[in-house]
């Protein structure tokens, strides 16, 4: 198993050093918080005093260099690995792909670079809020990009998200992008709307609300940074998103003031929860794709859009389940 550097111990980089670390990897990390660093090696992992001697170790012993930091932090942590480990293996675990791959470019042309997203987290982070387990029956995106190609690091990363416990779901950057403005970063800002709305309500409301609105708002408990980093990093297809969901708002507005009814906005919601309650429970057939042949890439990006998955991986094949 290919060693791991993790730069970023939060609640997703500090989570990957343990589900790495419990997989049997070799492995140790990085942060530019004392805190967060400190309260890791006192838990008995593997810390680098600097960024820069996790990346020198990484460069000696060829590991997977691992970016897990907030968006508006990616760009200099790209600095430190094209002064110390410019041709590194390298992947991230941020939320936006296109505006990382676009920065990995520009900072890094010379390494081997794929990127990938797990879709998992919590409303803490930090350290203290990582778990070897975050990441166990999560979809974990893999950038399958043509500009990309190299077979080694791709299964590199892929290996890397089943370790963690993960399945893993190729898709372009692009692709990735306007999937999670509607099923990750929208929901931020509806559920920012729906707390201020309901706290709007005063006290009464607030002593009323009951597990809708709990449910509804769990996000709205994050890190306000991290998730204006996130959505706004995201900006154009969050934007397509926004609009989509204005449009539906308006309609249901409108139907609402003018006959009284909902059934339109009520039943759509319903079909789309019961299409990701079909998805989670459809019948899978097995396929097998070797990612050193010439039509890999194209397979795989078909599989993420079907809404498959890989779960293991057999010497340069991955194995997949798709509907």
């Amino acid at each position: 198993m290919r060693d791991v550097c993790v730069l970023g111990l939060g609640l997703i980089g500090g989570s990957v050093l343990r589900a790495a670390s419990a997989a049997g990897r070799t492995a140790w990390g990085a942060t530019a918080s004392p805190a967060d660093a400190a309260a890791a090696a006192a838990d008995g992992f593997d810390v680098e005093e600097t960024v820069d001697v996790a990346l020198a170790r990484a460069a000696e012993r060829d590991a997977l260099v691992v970016v897990a930091v907030p968006l508006p932090a990616v760009d200099e942590v790209l600095r430190r690995v094209a002064a110390v480990a410019p041709t590194c293996r390298l992947t991230d675990v941020v939320s936006v792909k296109e505006q990382v791959d676009d920065a990995v470019r520009y900072r890094l042309p010379g390494a081997r670079y794929v990127g990938g997203h797990p879709m998992a987290g919590t409303s803490r982070s930090g350290w203290a809020a990582s778990d070897e387990a975050l990441f166990r029956d999560a979809a974990w995106v893999v950038i399958a990009d043509e500009d990309h190609p190299e077979p080694e690091v791709l299964l590199d990363v892929i290996t890397l998200a089943l370790d963690c416990g993960a399945h893993v779901v190729p898709a372009t950057a692009a692709e990735h992008d306007s999937a999670v403005a509607r099923v990750s970063h929208l929901p931020h800002v509806l559920a920012a709307v729906l707390a201020a709305v309901g706290a709007d309500g005063g006290p009464l409301a607030m002593a009323l609300a009951a597990g809708s609105f709990t449910d509804g708002t769990r996000v709205a408990g994050s890190d306000p940074e991290l998730v204006r980093a996130m959505c706004e990093g995201n900006r154009t297809a969050l934007l397509d998103a926004v609009d989509d969901a204005l449009g539906r708002l308006g309609a249901a507005r409108g139907s609402l003031a003018s006959t009284g009814g909902l059934a339109k906005t009520i039943q759509a919601g319903h079909a789309g929860r019961r299409t990701l309650d079909a998805q989670r429970v459809v019948k899978r057939t097995g396929i097998s794709v070797d990612l050193t042949s010439p039509g890999a890439l194209e397979a795989l990006l078909a599989l993420g859009a079907r809404g498959g998955r890989i779960t293991a991986v057999r010497g340069t094949s991955a194995l997949a389940e798709t509907s």
